[in-house]
């Protein structure tokens, strides 16, 4: 088993959405989409994925460096 963190992962956000079913507050929501059961499961994940990926993306395109940066062959 290479990456046991991603089954764990994968078994903490199965719960949280299976307990949002279950216990899903029907309270003041202001915008519809709050009303949705599992929508903040799905919203969070989908963020945290966004998050990581554009920090990727920067880390390659602006902040890594070649190589040879401070010289090269001499």
């Amino acid at each position: 088993m290479k990456r046991p963190w991603l089954i764990v992962a994968g078994v903490i956000v199965a719960v949280t959405a299976i307990l949002e079913l279950v216990y899903h507050h029907h309270g003041h929501a202001v915008f519809w989409w709050q009303s949705m059961p599992v929508f903040d499961v799905v919203y969070g994940f989908a963020g945290c994925v966004g998050l990581v990926l554009f920090a990727k993306w920067l880390g390659h395109a602006w902040l890594q460096r070649d190589e040879d940066y401070y010289g090269g062959d001499q």
